[in-house]
């Protein structure tokens, strides 16, 4: 994955820096301090977002602490999502992450246009498929019953954001399989074809299998959010879609007024 480094400038520093962390005490470990320490440069601005921060040798010069102490520390601003770690290039301040709204539907690719992003999508599989007895029951069909499947990522300024799988009613949606779902998303086409009347969201956490990591561009064992979708559309089941979101690039939120 490609990506645009934006790198703080940081000045001759000292072996050590007395000073810019409180004198140790019992009840403040050393990589709680180093924690507050770096966030202290976030909110102040100092360090803003997408900013590289200085690396764990420079930390351990800035602030005396030992490179194991930093290392904890910034390990664990990264899982808080608060700072991101790439192998190779360095720790950057987290962004504010992508937000999906779990109370209305909404296509991914218009999402992304409202918030400046730029959508592109890949299309992995598109074909027919026969429903399975978990299917069946899904779309209230006979086991057997002929359906259409598709399987893409949907990429935000080239991050993968989005793992799609949608399994389509054929009534609501006979020419689903002709259309080029790099132009258009098949939310957007399905909703064309027949507005929905009914939707069921359930979500749950997860670890994404390899291929799906693969796809995303993460690690095996980064934690995924997965949204089980089910739409209804002239009284019938019309799609059942799995959609899988990096926990480290994407949110779900939502209001009711």
């Amino acid at each position: 994955m490609t990506r645009l480094v934006k790198t703080t400038t940081i000045p001759p520093m000292p072996d050590a820096a007395p000073g810019l962390l409180p004198s140790p005490s019992p009840a403040t470990p050393r990589y709680q301090q180093i924690k507050a320490f770096i966030l202290s440069r976030v909110s102040s601005g100092e360090w803003s977002a997408e900013d590289r921060v200085p690396s764990e040798n420079e930390l351990v010069r800035m602030t005396g602490v030992s490179r194991v102490t930093v290392n904890r520390a910034l390990r664990e601003l990264a899982d808080a999502g608060l700072l991101v770690r790439v192998q190779g290039v360095g720790t950057f301040v987290a962004g504010a992450k992508p937000q999906s709204s779990m109370l209305e539907l909404r296509d991914i690719a218009e999402e992304m246009q409202e918030r400046g992003g730029r959508h592109e999508a890949r299309v992995l599989s598109l074909g027919r498929c026969r429903a399975d007895a978990a299917l069946a029951a899904a779309f209230g069909l006979p086991e057997g019953a002929e359906l259409f499947r598709c399987r893409l990522v949907h990429r935000e300024n080239g991050a993968p954001v989005q793992f799609e799988d949608r399994v389509v009613n054929p009534v609501i949606a006979p020419r689903f399989l002709e259309q080029d779902f790099t132009r258009i998303t098949p939310f957007r086409y399905l909703t064309s074809c027949a507005p929905p009347e009914r939707v069921e969201h359930v979500v749950e956490a997860i670890r994404a299998e390899p291929e799906m990591a693969a796809a995303l561009d993460i690690p095996a064992e980064e934690p995924c959010l997965l949204i089980h979708r089910r739409t209804w559309s002239w009284q019938v089941v019309a799609t059942r879609a799995w959609l899988t979101h990096p926990g480290t690039r994407y949110r779900l939120g939502g209001a009711l007024d």
